[in-house]
This record gives structure tokens, sequence and C-alpha cells, in this order.
């Protein structure tokens, strides 16, 4: 639930060279010079703790403590005392000396609030007024403490649609909105594979390579679990695998249910509304090669 350590990942971990990956990281590196929260969104497995502790490494504040704590893995009775701590016998049960909460372990350095969308209300309220007034309270104390953390939350949750259904409060989203960044799912990112796939088996310290049916086959897997999935793909095929060259059916059998990526179809030339030819030509052109690209998982010159 909790680590307070020195980061173990930089900018140099989020593998990628894609369009999308290369934003992401311009963004997080804007970001870690800043002293404004930041939002990663992002579906499960995606690596969002990795590009906080990216940012941590990144930042001014690198030299003090990164501190993470999930928000879903505390249970809600318990989540006030472990951000703020306790007072001496602040309650039943409570330690007689006292307990540091991880508000005041993060002092200097910053805060990784995993799953912040299934934070119990009541805590969101207490979390906004520290963003504000950089100051709180130890349960049962009335002793006020100065703030002094960078606060990075992470949430697969849509928070708009939970601010909707009452589930998660308006204020809190647009201070923590000042800079999101959108980690896009592998699906969307298929061109990184190679490079994935290659550091992967690097850190299972495997000798295994992939084929090139094998790879094209990782390149038609939609990837529900994005990037741990892949992970945990390669680490069952090479496992399981004699040979030192994965196969095509290496890999299908890893993966288990397959399910194929939704590749984009070509229009019919129907004119827009007031469209010319020309204009008509170039838009089908650019959706033939868009497509052409998808079939081919981002390989332009099989595209070509």
């Amino acid at each position: 639930l909790l680590r307070a350590r020195q980061t173990k990942y930089n900018f140099a971990h989020f593998i990628g060279t894609s369009s999308a990956s290369l934003e992401v990281k311009r963004r997080a590196r804007r970001s870690a010079s800043a002293e404004s929260p930041v939002l990663l969104l992002g579906e499960t497995g995606t690596g969002k703790e990795l590009l906080a502790q990216a940012i941590h490494s990144a930042s001014p504040r690198a030299h003090k403590a990164f501190v993470s704590i999930n928000s879903a893995a505390i249970p809600e009775a318990l989540l006030e005392a472990e951000f703020f701590g306790t007072a001496p016998g602040a309650f039943t049960g409570a330690d007689r000396k006292g307990r540091t909460g991880k508000l005041q372990i993060a002092q200097g350095g910053t805060l990784f609030l995993d799953e912040i969308g299934d934070m119990p209300l009541p805590l969101q309220s207490k979390l906004l007024r520290v963003l504000q007034e950089k100051e709180f309270e130890p349960v049962g104390s009335n002793d006020v403490i100065q703030s002094d953390v960078r606060v990075i939350a992470a949430t697969s949750t849509d928070l708009q649609a939970a601010i909707k259904r009452g589930e998660f409060r308006a204020d809190l989203y647009y201070r923590l909105n000042v800079l999101p960044i959108q980690v896009p799912p592998l699906r969307e990112r298929l061109d990184d594979l190679p490079a994935l796939s290659e550091a992967i088996l690097e850190e299972l310290r495997s000798q295994h390579e992939l084929s090139r049916a094998a790879l094209d086959l990782l390149g038609q897997h939609a990837w529900p679990g994005n990037i741990r999935e892949l992970r945990n793909v390669l680490e069952r095929a090479a496992l399981l695998s004699d040979d030192l060259i994965l196969t095509e059916e290496d890999i299908r059998a890893a993966i288990g249910t397959f399910t194929p990526v939704e590749r984009p179809s070509v229009s019919t030339l129907e004119p827009l509304a007031e469209e010319t030819f020309a204009e008509a030509r170039q838009r089908f052109d650019r959706q033939l090669i868009q497509s052409a690209l998808a079939q081919c998982a981002g390989k332009v010159p099989e595209a070509a």
C-alpha cells in the first residue's frame, strides 16, 4: 500500500517512438519542472505509475521521497488516518505514540494517488483543502501541519462521468486537472510493440526472440490488459516454449482469448456538402492510407 523510496523508473523506461507515446513523454517532461498537480488518465496497465515516477525523477523534488498509495486498496475507515496520520490515542486501537501519515512522509517530495476515482467523498473534500491551503491536521489533533508535497494522481475511471453520478467532487477534479496527461492504450500505439516486446524479454532475462509471424500476431490483438497483459503473454510464451524463437503458435496459445483489433474501414467516396472533387479524392486517399497502416500494425513499408 505504501512505498516511500527513491523511484526506479525514468522517462527512458517509457518505451515507444509512436506519435502517441512521444506526445505523452513530451507533456510529462514539461510537467516535471512544474509544481502543479498532474492527472494521469488511462486504462489499467498502460504505465501510469511508471510515468508518475519518471516525472518525480526529473523534477527538483527527485532527492526527496516518492510516496505511492492506492486509494482503492485501503479500507475506507482507515484512509483518513493513512493520509493525515493520527495523534497519540486519537481513537480506540490507535497507536499511543501516534502515527505519521503519508502526507508527512512525502514532505518535500511527491505523493502519488493511484486510482483516485475510488477515493471516498469525505476524503476528497479534505484532500482539496490540502491542495488549496497547503496544510492539514492529523486525526485527533488540533495541530496544523504545513504541507509541501507535489501531488500526482492517476485513475482509470471516467471522472467526468463520476462527477455526474455524484461520486467525485467537481472542485477537486478541476484542482487536479491542471496538467492532464492521457496515457493511450496499447491498441493505439501498436507501432511500439517491437520495442516493448524486446524490452520486456530483456527485463525477464529471457534469451527468446519473436519470429516475424509472432510479431505480426501481436499487432492483431487488441490488448485489453495493455502493457501488463503483453508482459504476461511474453513471459508465459517464453516459459512454455522449448525453442528460443517464439512462433505465432506460441503467442496465440499464450494469449488465450484473442481479441482482434477493430480496423477502420475505408468509407465510400460519398461527397460531403459542397466538397470539391479534389477534396473528396484527398479525403479518400487519407482514409485508404490510414486503413493500410492499421492493417499492417503501423509498418510503413508494408502499408506502402
